[in-house]
């Protein structure tokens, strides 16, 4: 028809019902795009090949402490000296078997001062702290001790902590005595807990209104108001009693002193920038120093 009647192709095109861009169309035989790069460039390695990145993966995947996804991952090689974004270890991680796509982390009183706002909104350290006690069951002794940890909410460091088979109101206090004596704070602190009975023993309450220290309680069945505490326990479930194999009080007591070392000096925390706890106590700790001579 286009030869012998010389009408145009576009006619032609329209009186079959047919749309011109599928005409023109040309199979690219393949994925679009360019192809993704086979190099990667390392500060002081210069290029490297993707078997260097995988390598450099597996080797802090090794960490006893360290089971990230692809995103934090990303990172921790940046800190490493790679010039490399998420999307392409992205790529890399899943090729390698290196991704892993893990689910998330899944009583009453008199004269208690519940918490007003459920989300903390902090602007220094040793503005808001909160704490809670999970339970760690022991294989040889064949029943739990219990884990008191203290956070601060604004810089997400583990201030301090207490492991035991038991913990009472007069523990508590000694803990907390330890804490503030060693830390310099403003009068205005406040700490949360939940309303477990040794956090709402009337001694306890009293040693922290003598000192100045607030202290709050979230109300029955709301772990969301302690969430920063409770995240870091879930951590602890994920990162630690589910990967290690221990028996004894001692054992587990071990890893857990090296494992608060490094949660606040080397794990890099999502909410805080990709940094670790100590870098944010160190970069604004001296808003703590400020709150007090005004105080």
């Amino acid at each position: 028809m286009y030869n012998k009647h010389k009408i145009s192709k576009t006619k032609l095109i329209n009186m079959v019902g047919m749309v011109p861009s599928s005409y023109y169309r040309k199979s690219t035989h393949g994925k679009k795009g360019n192809k993704p790069s086979e190099f990667t460039y390392h500060h002081k390695k210069g290029l490297v090949t993707q078997d260097t990145v995988i390598e450099s993966v597996k080797s802090i995947l090794s960490h006893p402490f360290i089971d990230c996804g692809y995103r934090l991952m990303t990172s921790y090689l940046k800190r490493d000296g790679y010039i490399i974004n998420h999307k392409k270890l992205y790529r890399i991680m899943k090729e390698a078997n290196l991704l892993k796509l893990e689910d998330r982390i899944d009583r009453s009183g008199s004269g208690r001062k519940f918490v007003k706002f459920r989300k903390v909104d902090t602007q220094r350290p040793f503005e808001c702290l909160e704490m809670d006690i999970k339970m760690v069951w022991i294989p040889h002794a064949g029943k739990n001790a219990y884990l008191l940890s203290v956070i601060d909410v604004h810089t997400r460091r583990i201030l301090i902590y207490l492991f035991a088979f038991s913990i009472k109101q007069a523990q508590v206090i000694n803990l907390l005595s330890e804490l503030f004596m060693k830390y310099q704070h403003p009068d205005d602190v406040v700490i949360r807990s939940d309303n477990g009975s040794q956090f709402i023993a009337k001694n306890v309450r009293e040693y922290l209104a003598l000192i100045g220290v607030g202290q709050e309680f979230t109300h029955i069945a709301t772990p969301e108001e302690n969430a920063h505490i409770e995240a870091y326990h879930g951590i602890l479930k994920k990162e630690v009693f589910n990967r290690f194999e221990y028996r004894t009080f001692g054992e587990i007591e071990k890893i857990l002193k090296d494992y608060v070392l490094f949660y606040n000096n080397e794990r890099l925390h999502g909410l805080l920038g990709r940094i670790t706890p100590m870098e944010k106590w160190n970069a604004k700790k001296h808003l703590i120093l400020m709150k007090k001579l005004t105080a």
